[in-house]
């Protein structure tokens, strides 16, 4: 497993979504290609219009990363065919030292398993019933390194019949039917004849010189000639039927690629077999999968930018191989296993740096992602006038925008010169959703970002309406809405809680459920912060 995602927080925005890309699109100028990048949720208009405008695909979605039957390391055995020799499977088995091997359909899909237990049952039935029905005739000749002495005249394609072993002691008591015996024997030209007679299915004769006189009225009987002795043939003979006769058909246990190994160890730890097929997306096995696989999986490989706050994060997260964070937010409650790579500074927009982090390897990004990248460092600071935004966002800015040929003013304008009046509340919601844990609280903060927020307030009673659901349908203590007005440089913000909240934090009078904020542009510094003064 290679692949390394670079992922971001959930209902990504653009600066979470051009994190990731523009740090992927890094390590691979770097010859380090095993980095994707990656996004949690679907994505704003905003961030689609962007990755429009500078020729961009969508960033691949992952749900979570908890680890799955993939990320395991295991066996691939050779499936056989249900039609293959029993000595050929018992060959593989040995040569490979393989427990138990899958048995496949023509088109791969899975028929049975094949252990040497299921082997063994086989030889026991054989014991008291010695005769073999229905084998086909090339396994049967594949089997005894045997030739068929009468090919001109043979018409059977498979054997049917009980086995006699006809030694020279034993020649004058043995008694078999006309077309239900198979016959083994040496250079007896007296027993060849007798059964020649009677017209055996089967003679199969052991390290004898063949005389071609023998056979001139053989018409019935299927002669072959091996070079192994009787005693050799005998065990053989039985190993020659398909597979599909000796294995276990009944109720398999098998495995996807994409299972969760959570619910695989539950399965495997209730059952009793010694490994598990695994299937592929088109239901083809492609392995086999025994108890010890899941002592030691191989986890997904992470690297978070714009957050490193688990409630935000991939979920699964607890199971994934944390490389590295790159984030402007506070420090939270992410843990590792071991030291990671982190860079975590004061600026308005991780995309600024990840710019530098291009400067400081000597990599220029190409036009066209330099573009990009400046649309999400001016998303992120609302055009420098968010609280958060730092002179080195907007040299960062400027430089790109050099780098793509762009105008800043005017990219900032196709980002937020944007109508809002055919979206859902729901979907308005969801663009830029975050939830927050400060002490014993629990509180979801939405941002919208415009040029009109007066406009946006004639959806008030649905805005709150939504909120009140949000608030009890995930057991929120509090839900905020910012509408963020870039011309007006402050935010009405709308709040689904207790009136003193708001009111001793930010020390406005509140009414009808909100305030107007002058001056906050930020969700970050600006809220946040004042909330976990309160409640903290």
């Amino acid at each position: 497993m290679s692949e390394i995602y670079v992922v971001g927080h959930k209902n990504p925005d653009t600066d979470t979504v051009v994190s990731a890309m523009s740090y992927a699109a890094l390590k691979h100028a770097l010859g380090e290609k095993d980095y994707t990048a990656a996004r949690l949720d679907h994505l704003s208009d905003e961030t689609k219009r962007m990755l429009q405008r500078f020729g961009f695909e969508t960033p691949v979605r992952i749900r979570d990363v908890r680890t799955q039957v993939k990320d395991l390391d295991f066996d691939t055995p050779p499936a056989l065919n249900a039609s293959v020799t029993l000595d050929h499977a018992w060959t593989t088995m040995s040569d490979g030292k393989i427990p138990v091997i899958p048995v496949i359909n023509d088109d791969g899909t899975l028929y049975g398993t094949l252990s040497a237990g299921d082997i063994a049952d086989y030889y026991m039935q054989t014991i008291h019933e010695p005769r073999i029905d229905k084998v086909p005739l090339f396994n049967l000749l594949s089997v005894l390194e045997g030739r068929i002495v009468n090919e001109s005249e043979m018409t059977i394609d498979e054997v049917s019949g009980e086995i006699f072993i006809a030694l020279p002691q034993t020649c004058e008591n043995l008694m078999f039917s006309s077309n239900d015996a198979i016959v083994i024997c040496g250079n007896q030209p007296d027993m060849i004849q007798r059964a020649l007679k009677l017209g055996v299915q089967c003679l199969i004769l052991c390290q004898t010189d063949v005389d071609q006189n023998w056979f001139t009225d053989a018409h019935s009987t299927c002669v072959i000639s091996t070079p192994l002795d009787a005693s050799k043939v005998v065990k053989l003979i039985y190993q020659a039927i398909p597979i599909s006769r000796a294995c276990f058909t009944g109720d398999i246990e098998c495995f996807h690629l994409t299972d969760y190994i959570d619910d695989v160890r539950e399965v495997v730890l209730k059952s009793r077999f010694r490994s598990y097929p695994v299937l592929d997306e088109n239901q083809k096995v492609i392995g086999t999968l025994a108890r010890f696989h899941l002592l030691r999986p191989r986890r997904k490989r992470i690297v978070l930018v714009d957050h490193n706050e688990l409630a935000q994060a991939v979920p699964g997260l607890e199971q994934a191989e944390i490389l590295g964070i790159i984030d402007h937010h506070r420090l939270a409650d992410i843990q590792t296993t071991q030291p990671i790579a982190m860079r975590n500074e004061p600026v308005g927009s991780t995309t600024t740096i990840i710019t530098e982090l291009y400067q400081e390897n000597g990599v220029m990004p190409s036009s066209n992602m330099a573009g990009l990248m400046c649309a999400a460092i001016l998303s992120d600071t609302v055009m420098f006038k968010s609280p958060t935004c730092t002179k080195r966002d907007i040299a960062m800015a400027e430089r790109l925008a050099r780098i793509a040929g762009v105008s800043i003013d005017e990219l900032g304008r196709d980002l937020f010169d944007a109508s809002f009046d055919d979206k859902s509340v729901e979907d308005l919601f969801k663009a830029d959703f975050k939830e927050f844990h400060i002490a014993e609280h629990t509180l979801g903060v939405a941002q919208i970002i415009c040029i009109d927020s007066l406009k946006m307030m004639d959806r008030k009673d649905e805005f709150l309406a939504h909120m009140s659901k949000l608030k009890c349908e995930r057991n929120y203590d509090f839900v905020i809405l910012m509408l963020t007005d870039v011309l007006l440089e402050g935010t009405e913000l709308l709040y689904e809680g207790e009136d003193d909240t708001i009111r001793f934090a930010f020390s406005v009078e509140p009414k009808d459920n909100a305030i107007f904020l002058p001056g906050v542009m930020s969700r970050k510094k600006q809220i946040i912060p004042m909330l976990t003064a309160l409640w903290g």
